[in-house]
């Protein structure tokens, strides 16, 4: 160690040079490294609590239904919904009910999901993003016509808090049937697939809409407090729902947030592979880097190699010598990377500066999410493999001859 320390000072020539630009390799590769895993991790965090946020994690809804807005009713299991509260990793389940329609104002239309919405609704979601205005009202005795829109509609139609919208309900079977709600507030996800068309409002409505009495729905909303463990929870669900089919003359089917978005989840999945490949190529270039500021070194301490054997010391301890001194570059390297990636990772999570095409990336801003875990693993696993790489042109040492190179010093 002190052999190493006194090499490592400061002094001129090539050495100096290869020793910074392998340190700011180290540097811009563990930077990329942290931003890659802040986007992927945020892609994932951020999509998924978007995707839940309008739906849940798991769906309990009628067999016969399928994924459009005109579903078949099921009425209401007391029994069932108690039954799911005694779940382990339940965090809640609430009923609600769905219609499609028609926003129609003088100058423009636009075709909307309308989610009625009770009190065993959990609002976090939407009153996280609501910008202004308040949500619907759905607690009191009285039915309201509130109606929560998001800034997309808005926009697209001309629409404010308070203001009145007459709204459209096609139907096949029946005449075209008209209704006027008011504008209780409006919300923003940038998340635009569903910005573009959902709604919010009482279930009462809904309910009205189509005809049913006050204990018919579309079917159940349950969260876990554990998405890890998903499919086990979606499992206890199912064996649930299977228990209680005697009690009811519903045939109800159970799927989960995953099973309803396959190619969402898939594609988040592959964001492993490129994270994973990221890492890979910069810890590759750096390690490139490093071997050639570490034969710089060697090439430069010729003679102190010669004079340290010469003296006694054996091949393996001059190795670490430059081991350890390849350790101070590489742990340098970290510590300015860690500042650099968390620096910008910080900036796009408070600013929202780099943009995307919602359309294609399904959020409108790169989504950064920092977790303890990955940061950890990254400041431990890649300091670490470094070093053992390091073990590499360290072999060099031993064809160092101390005959020769003391010889000609």
């Amino acid at each position: 160690m002190f052999i190493a320390r006194r090499i490592s000072s400061r002094g001129a020539g090539k050495t100096n040079v290869m020793v910074r630009i392998a340190t700011l390799t180290v540097a811009l590769g563990m930077a990329v490294m942290i931003l890659a895993m802040s986007v992927v991790m945020g892609f994932k965090h951020e999509i998924t609590a978007k995707l839940v946020g309008f739906g849940a994690h798991v769906k309990i809804t009628s067999l016969h239904s399928n994924n459009s807005l005109e579903t078949d009713p099921i009425r209401i299991d007391t029994i069932l919904m108690s039954d799911i509260s005694l779940l382990p990793n339940f965090a809640s389940i609430a009923p609600y009910a769905l219609k499609g329609g028609m926003l129609k104002t003088s100058d423009a239309i636009q075709g909307v999901a309308l989610k009625g919405i009770g009190p065993d609704y959990n609002t976090c979601f939407i009153g996280a993003h609501l910008l202004r205005g308040t949500l619907p009202e759905v607690s009191n005795e009285t039915r309201t016509k509130d109606l929560l829109i998001s800034e997309n509609i808005a926009r697209l139609i001309g629409l404010d808090v308070n203001d009145r919208v007459e709204i459209l309900f096609i139907n096949t079977s029946r005449p075209v049937r008209r209704d006027r709600f008011k504008i209780c507030g409006i919300y923003s996800t940038g998340m635009d697939e569903f910005d573009n068309s959902m709604t919010f409002t009482d279930i009462r409505n809904i309910q009205r809409l189509n005809g049913w009495d006050e204990e018919q729905i579309s079917g159940y909303e349950v969260m876990t407090d554990d998405f890890g463990r998903l499919d086990e929870f979606t499992q206890s669900v199912y064996d649930a729902v299977f228990d209680n089919a005697e009690h009811t003359d519903d045939v109800l089917k159970v799927e989960d947030i995953v099973t309803l978005n396959p190619n969402t989840f898939d594609w988040l999945r592959a964001h492993n592979v490129n994270a994973a490949v990221i890492i890979v190529i910069m810890l590759l270039v750096a390690f490139l880097n490093m071997v050639s500021a570490m034969l710089i070194i060697l090439l430069e301490k010729t003679s102190m190699i010669g004079v340290l054997k010469a003296l006694g010391m054996r091949n393996r301890n001059v190795q670490k010598v430059f081991i350890l001194r390849s350790g101070k570059i590489i742990l340098r390297g970290i510590a300015a990377g860690n500042i650099i990636g968390l620096g910008l990772a910080a900036i796009q999570h408070c600013t929202g500066l780099i943009k995307l095409d919602s359309t294609g990336y399904m959020l409108s801003e790169v989504p950064i999410s920092f977790d303890w875990e990955w940061w950890l693993a990254l400041n431990t696993g890649i300091p670490f493999v470094m070093l053992l790489l390091m073990a590499i042109p360290a072999l060099a040492v031993s064809a160092v001859k101390p005959e020769r190179t003391i010889r000609y010093q």
